[in-house]
């Protein structure tokens, strides 16, 4: 590593990749490829990574994605226990329903794990790509849910509204993302020309934005139902000079599906004792319009 790191205080975000596949093959996926040679697949590797990286940042949010994390039940329990208090927990999952998870079981594993999981994310989009478990579902889960929807060219942009309030009736916010393999610190902030933008104003009443050196956010409401509206980069380290020294800082870390550590989305590898002699800084996200709780 040529640069020492830099990351918020708490620690960068830890996004776990589960050790497992998905049924699905979302166009948007780019970690499908990944998943093709299991070879070396290891749920204990992956444990291993987590109690590593809380020793070093005990405070560090932590992702499961994928793969589907909901594929495997017995083999996510394994990693949740991994993980002490102190921690927020998020799932990202198009909460498959099958015969190995049926309704109650997810809902069961919801109950056992409430003070533990801070959020799941729900895949749920405007063009049907999975098949998708009842929406009456995420009303019975004893933890929060949010909507995640990824919008393409060619998303029907007259079925935005409908789109919302299908899950607004069950208290349930959502977060619009842009294609983020197009976004780049040029455009990052750039409203002319975004026809998602265009739409959400026209549709929502708009409250403000927030935004740090990768990612921004806007944010809506629709009668109570919060609305956002989520553009990042495709990668998560800053290269910057700060008191004349040069930081690699990092928003995010990932523990691949081997349990091998990486510093960000594009391949590299974390340095681990460099890691623990990171330097913490106030996290930058800020709001820059409006007033958003």
């Amino acid at each position: 590593m040529a640069n020492r790191y830099m990351t918020r205080e708490g620690g960068a975000t830890v996004t776990v990749f589960v050790p497992y596949d998905c049924k699905n093959n979302c166009p948007f996926c780019i970690n499908k490829q990944e998943y093709k040679n299991p070879e070396g697949f290891s749920v204990e590797k992956v444990c291993e990574s987590i109690r590593m990286l809380h020793e070093i940042t005990p405070r560090c949010d932590f992702v499961f994605t994928g793969g589907e994390p909901f594929s495997d039940p017995d083999g996510l329990q394994v990693m949740m226990d991994c993980i002490p208090a102190g921690h927020r927990v998020f799932i990202n999952t198009t909460l498959p329903v099958s015969e190995l998870f049926p309704e109650e079981r997810i809902i069961d594993f919801t109950r056992v794990n409430r003070d533990k999981i801070t959020c799941i994310n729900v895949s749920r989009h405007m063009i049907h790509y999975v098949e998708e478990s009842n929406d009456s579902l995420l009303g019975r889960l004893y933890v929060p849910v949010r909507i995640n929807c990824v919008l393409f060219d060619g998303y029907p942009h007259d079925d935005m509204k409908a789109f919302a309030d299908r899950f607004g009736k069950y208290g349930l916010p959502i977060q619009f993302r842009a294609d983020y393999t197009v976004t780049t610190l040029d455009n990052l902030y750039r409203r002319e020309g975004d026809e998602i933008l265009e739409d959400l104003m026209a549709n929502f009443r708009y409250l403000g934005l927030d935004g740090c050196r990768i990612r921004c956010g806007y944010h809506f409401d629709n009668n109570g139902q919060h609305i956002a509206y989520h553009r990042t980069l495709p990668y998560s380290t800053i290269t910057e000079e700060i008191d004349g020294e040069t930081y690699d800082i990092l928003y995010d870390v990932l523990i691949k599906q081997d349990g091998t550590p990486h510093s960000d989305w594009t391949g590299v590898k974390l340095d681990v004792e460099a890691y623990r002699r990171v330097r913490f800084e106030p996290y930058d996200l800020k709001i820059l319009e409006g007033t958003i709780e």
